[in-house]
């Protein structure tokens, strides 16, 4: 058995080199190798192209690295919640090639599996799709998605052994196990290295093979960010939210596998009981998401898409984002609830983007959108300026074609009959006459 060399975080980091392209592990800060990262930022390695969920937080990992001016180009799928990203980005100090969540996983996968790309119907009608090749099969058209591979990955593991086999934990698995295979050189930091055989073969998710280099770092609440404790995840909420939830919970059925998005789909959560019978699923890797702890962070629990730790209910699993991803395009989710900016009378979504506005994430929104059986967009009625978002053509950025089956505003319930847009319900305290005000879209009434 091959023994992996393990050395220090200053020696990995001096094995980048400028312009190399990094793949990186994690979700938020959680799997995230913040140390071989903040070791990188020591250096004076430039012009990095990095490929990753999203950049680190303010100061973190890849946003220190972004802040000493080392990144020059970022490929990934969700950088708003970096606003020093955004910023970069409008300002031209960074190149940013966004992709849809589920798009980004399986390209690192690809790359690693040594295809050349995939077909995917994610996308497929929205300005994701403008300038790419589309290929028809069956009647149904596929956005031909390249695969992606790196000079240098970074990985990180909660065990390893000196073999270089690896145990990923909880939702710490996300991009890692996948980006662990898209690279000529891949460098692991790990919270223990055991001898060989002290890991279970059954329980590791990387083979040693993959692994060149092992460094031991220990992680803190605060290489965390957001996710060390759930204090910063309070939830907005009113009557008209609350009523929308309840509302988007009665389309549900037990036995049900849901995702929720963030927004006004989270407070779903709140509601949901042992007795529902309904599994939540994150598209961060987990299935069977519980309510928030009470107190705690992600040190000690699991988080969700929206980078909140939770609880793992009985029968929960864990897997990395490229199965995730399988579950949703496969069509093994029942139902996703969404938030949404505009909803049209042709079911068509969107919800990503505003045009002129600091939002720079697509998010696994294209993929829940194209991929559930049954999509449930929750959102309130007119915009802050008070035009509708009910509208008879979408003028936003789309996330979908034709895909809300069921749209839940402060106002009405709305369901898409035989292709027509149908108020199927007023909500508390609304009528009729302030709906017809304030829509848009044409719609008839069944109720």
């Amino acid at each position: 058995m091959k023994k992996v060399p393990q050395i220090s975080v200053e020696e990995a980091a001096l094995k980048i080199c400028s312009g190399d392209v990094l793949v990186v592990g994690g979700f938020g800060m959680t799997g995230t190798p913040i140390h071989l990262l903040d070791a990188i930022a020591e250096t004076n390695v430039k012009d990095l192209t990095m490929i990753s969920n999203n950049i680190g937080e303010p100061g973190l990992g890849g946003g220190r690295m972004l802040r000493n001016g080392q990144i020059s180009k970022a490929i990934g799928s969700f950088f708003t919640t970096n606003p020093e990203v955004v910023s970069a980005y409008q300002s031209g100090e960074i190149e940013v090639d966004l992709l849809p969540q589920g798009n980004l996983a399986e390209a690192i996968r690809a790359g690693g599996a040594g295809l050349g790309g995939f077909l995917t119907p994610t996308g497929v009608g929205t300005s994701f799709s403008d300038g790419r090749k589309i290929i028809t099969n069956k009647g149904k058209d596929y956005i031909v998605q390249p695969a992606l591979r790196a000079d240098v990955a970074l990985i990180r593991a909660w065990q390893a052994d000196t073999a270089g086999n690896l145990c990923y934990r909880m939702t710490e698995n996300n991009f890692n196990q996948a980006a662990a295979t898209a690279a000529k050189l891949v460098i692991v930091e790990a919270e223990t290295i055991v001898p060989v055989g002290q890991l279970d073969p059954n329980h590791i998710h990387t083979p040693g093979c993959f692994v060149d280099y092992l460094v031991q770092a220990h992680t803190t609440v605060e290489d965390l960010g957001t996710s060390a404790s759930v204090k910063g995840s309070l939830k907005k909420t009113n009557n008209f939210r609350m009523n929308m939830a309840q509302a988007a919970l009665q389309e549900l059925n037990s036995g049900d596998v849901v995702n929720l998005g963030v927004g006004i789909p989270t407070l779903v959560a709140d509601l949901i009981t042992p007795e529902s019978g309904i599994t939540l699923h994150s598209e961060n890797g987990m299935l069977g998401v519980g309510p928030e702890p009470e107190s705690g962070g992600a040190l000690d629990y699991p988080v969700n898409a929206g980078k909140i730790p939770v609880t793992a209910l009985s029968g929960s699993s864990y897997f990395d984002s490229t199965t995730s991803f399988a579950m949703i395009r496969g069509g093994h989710l029942d139902a996703a609830i969404l938030g949404g900016l505009q909803v049209d009378e042709k079911a068509n979504l969107a919800n990503w983007a505003v045009p002129g506005k600091p939002l720079l994430g697509i998010g696994g929104a294209m993929d829940l959108a194209a991929g559930a059986k049954k999509v449930i967009v929750t959102m309130m009625h007119t915009d802050r300026e008070g035009n509708s978002k009910v509208v008879r053509d979408c003028t936003l950025p789309l996330t979908a074609i034709g895909a809300v089956t069921v749209l839940i505003t402060e106002l009405g319930k709305f369901r898409f009959i035989d292709g027509e847009l149908t108020l199927v319900e007023v909500m508390p305290g609304a009528t009729l006459e302030e709906i017809y005000k304030k829509t848009a879209a044409n719609y008839s009434i069944d109720c």
